[in-house]
């Protein structure tokens, strides 16, 4: 079984490529006003929408600190801090910000953890 999270998007080309371009998800599937990208198991459905879903966060998980950072590299524009542990968590992370302003994460944890596969 599998799913898909959807979000209404009032900027749907923006998000759409930044969500490519700077993220680095590929298209899963495509239909009129909607677009569903894919990051590893996780597929995320953009709907274009009078106003777009703000709630919520959107986080990217990595195996390695090198890729949590190189990814900071790519959103330092749109980040909210630098990278940095959180020892409750036990996870190497860091915030940023999509074009509608949608809260997303990018991190490693730091313990061993199930495969999603």
């Amino acid at each position: 079984m599998a799913g898909i999270v959807f979000l209404k998007t009032a900027q749907f080309e923006q998000v759409r490529e930044f969500y490519l371009d700077r993220v680095g998800m590929t298209v899963w599937l495509e239909q009129p006003d909607i677009a569903i990208l894919r990051h590893g198991n996780m597929l995320i459905g953009f709907h274009r929408q009078p106003a777009p879903d703000r709630d919520g966060l959107i986080t990217f998980f990595y195996d390695r600190r090198e890729e949590v950072d190189a990814m900071y590299e790519q959103m330092r524009d749109t980040a909210v801090a630098a990278p940095k542990e959180n020892p409750k968590y036990r996870i190497y992370h860091f915030y940023a910000k999509d074009p509608e302003g949608r809260s997303i994460e990018f991190q490693q944890f730091l313990h061993p953890v199930p495969d999603v596969g």
